[in-house]
């Protein structure tokens, strides 16, 4: 009786010190990201869930020893031979089974504690809710054949547990890992706008930035495209809205070579709109509340996107880019034959190089076919300031304005 009441506080405090210790260390890991990024982050709910995973890691060792003192007392009560002992308790068979049941049921819950992937893959947020679609398969287990006979429907989008590791531009910065179109987890930042948390039923346009450089996101090559961003709402030039930045791809030095090579396969990112929808307050993915945003050289890859799929982009803004100007209007030539590509092409005054790449590209895609031909192009020459940091400030200014213009309204 003794080592049955032992048993539950000891699993309670063994799964407890499991979920504690795993939740310090996908902090420490928060942590280590934010640090590459040059990013302040909170250590103080690391500290306490580890503090945690160490009490609990106490209170399993002292109930483990009363528990094997418990079972030593039975096994010199009962007979060898696993027969019932004089007070009715079994001998070295009965215990084994009890240690046996004691075993099974530690790591089950260790087991599902841990979760898919170690930490790096996407996964649903603690609470109330997973707690319940955690325990489903259990449940289902135990139903037995008659149940398993039932057909089940399908399973709702995932959402994705996205942790915060920044708060830059007065909005909030969040990561998490999101399969690729090449089925490989990658990481994703979100950057939420502040109005995100002041009005808790909006809903928000979403801008999918690109990065140029493999294994990077688009905030680490242009680490003040979020000032760019807030100052832009701040001032009334723009609507908020939502900002995506997925890890550009590996295998080649410039991935945005590889999105104008093969536009149709990269610019469609299934996985990364479903995972934004599902897990955020956005807009329906389409052209009316989704663009797509690239800076220097993530230019090329904005420009690719927004002309290779108008259904699914409804504008692109490119700032101080450099053209592939015939593979871009194959790019749209080959675009579905719905929707009408929209594109800021946008450098700053003095950058002479810039405009001249942008206004080939334009006139290139005005002798092109398909939707190519059909684009709207823009071209902003009129940004100027005393250094090129201040420069690309007013260009992402001018981007934001853009996007936020062409895309549908937070409601």
């Amino acid at each position: 009786m003794v080592r049955s009441l032992l048993l539950v506080p000891l699993l309670a405090a063994a799964g407890g010190g499991v979920w504690l210790a795993r939740g310090a260390l996908l902090r420490w890991r928060d942590l280590r990201a934010a640090a590459t990024y040059e990013l302040a982050g909170e250590q103080r709910p690391m500290l306490v869930r580890a503090a945690g995973a160490m009490v609990c890691g106490v209170c399993v060792t002292v109930l483990t020893l009363l528990t094997a003192l418990g079972t030593f007392g039975a096994l010199g009560g009962g007979g060898a031979d696993g027969t019932a002992g004089p007070d009715g308790s079994f001998g070295s068979a009965g215990s084994l089974g009890s240690f046996g049941s004691f075993a099974d049921r530690f790591d089950g819950a260790e087991d599902g504690a841990a979760g898919p992937g170690g930490g790096r893959q996407a996964a649903p947020p603690v609470g109330p809710a997973d707690a319940v679609a955690a325990s489903a398969p259990a449940a289902a287990a135990g139903a037995g054949a008659a149940a398993a006979a039932v057909p089940t429907p399908s399973p709702a989008p995932v959402v994705s547990r996205f942790d915060s590791v920044g708060h830059p531009g007065g909005g909030e910065l969040l990561q998490s890992a999101v399969p690729g179109p090449d089925g490989h987890p990658r990481n994703v930042r979100v950057w939420l706008p502040a109005q995100y948390a002041k009005d808790p039923n909006a809903r928000f346009p979403v801008v999918v930035m690109h990065a140029a450089t493999p294994r990077k996101t688009a905030d680490a090559e242009v680490p003040d495209v979020f000032e760019g961003l807030a100052s832009a709402v701040q001032s009334a030039r723009s609507k908020p809205f939502i900002l995506v930045a997925p890890e550009a791809p590996n295998g080649t030095a410039h991935p945005c070579e590889l999105v104008a090579a093969a536009p149709m396969a990269v610019a469609d990112d299934a996985a990364l709109r479903t995972t934004i929808a599902a897990t955020f307050r956005t807009l329906p993915p389409g052209p009316a509340a989704w663009g797509t945003l690239g800076v220097e050289d993530g230019a090329p890859c904005a420009a690719a996107a927004g002309l290779a799929r108008p259904d699914l982009y409804g504008a692109a803004a490119a700032v101080s880019g450099r053209y592939d100007a015939a593979a871009l209007v194959r790019t749209g030539a080959e675009a579905p034959a719905t929707g009408t590509p929209r594109l800021l092409l946008a450098a700053g005054k003095a950058d002479t190089a810039g405009l001249d790449a942008a206004r080939k590209l334009q006139s290139a895609l005005r002798g092109g076919t398909g939707a190519a031909a059909r684009a709207e192009v823009r071209i902003s020459d009129n940004a100027t300031d005393y250094s090129a940091d201040r420069i690309r400030l007013r260009l992402v200014r001018q981007a934001a304005q853009y996007l936020g213009d062409a895309l549908g309204k937070a409601s």
